[in-house]
């Protein structure tokens, strides 16, 4: 067996910085991870690449919700991935459907074309699509390096036995990228069990709580503005190290 391979999903300076010191192999930059994830800043973008040596993976998503983008979207996305590339990103993380569960082939492609000569890995968008074999056939056939999935379940753990599908499909031609729910409990029967080489893993904790003078909500979440989670060095360490166990 290979190498294990890290990216840790990351919304913050401090974020890619321990990722760095843990020794992961690249970072995947998004902002808020409560949605799944969506584009980040300009600025937090120039400031990881200009002060983090890993590889650097930039999240491209417009908006949270559904992945079914209207044209203005797809544009949007089409610019980002060429401000991703100027800005020294070493690969951008894309995906959307059509609203019958399908990849957007044509679309897609169409930001394919722009991201080269950086990476490309399709997003969780996946783990929505209504035939998951057939959607692996078009990612590789699209040219896509990565493909990020929990095996279409809830977690990467439970989504095992597709995973192993999956890679057993992909293997040669793409790489399977497991990501949701991983941590030091199931990770090693997760790599056992599926066969993957790349995990996508954030291993935050609530890192700050604050006391308000005053409760005022910013959001539909009461409890948004009083904590804030943050990576996590410990867990980091130790998800590697169990997931290296069973390797």
């Amino acid at each position: 067996m290979s190498e294990l391979k890290f990216e840790i999903c990351i919304d913050s300076v401090v974020g890619a910085s321990i990722a760095q010191q843990a020794g992961a192999h690249r970072v995947e930059l998004c902002q808020a991870l409560s949605v799944g994830g969506t584009t980040p800043s300009a600025a937090m973008i120039q400031h990881v690449r200009a002060n983090c040596q890993l590889g650097l993976h930039v999240l491209l998503r417009p908006r949270g919700g559904d992945f079914c983008f209207n044209d203005e979207e797809w544009d949007i996305m089409a610019r980002d991935v060429e401000l991703a590339g100027e800005w020294g990103a070493d690969g951008v993380v894309i995906g959307g459907l059509r609203d019958n569960g399908t990849v957007d082939v044509t679309r897609c492609a169409r930001l394919i074309d722009l991201a080269r000569p950086m990476a490309v890995t399709f997003h969780r968008a996946f783990d929505l699509c209504s035939d998951a074999h057939l959607a692996l056939e078009e990612l590789i056939d699209l040219g896509v390096d990565y493909v990020l999935t929990s095996g279409q379940a809830a977690t990467a753990h439970e989504g095992r036995d597709l995973l192993r599908q999956l890679v057993d499909v992909a293997t040669g031609r793409l790489t399977v990228l497991a990501g949701a729910g991983i941590n030091e409990q199931n990770v090693g029967e997760l790599v056992r069990h599926s066969g993957v080489q790349e995990l996508h893993f954030s291993a935050r904790s609530t890192c700050h709580v604050v006391k308000a003078v005053r409760q005022v909500n910013m959001g539909s979440d009461a409890n948004a503005d009083l904590v804030r989670d943050e990576t996590d060095p410990g867990r980091v360490q130790a998800i590697m190290h169990a997931a290296r166990s069973v390797a």
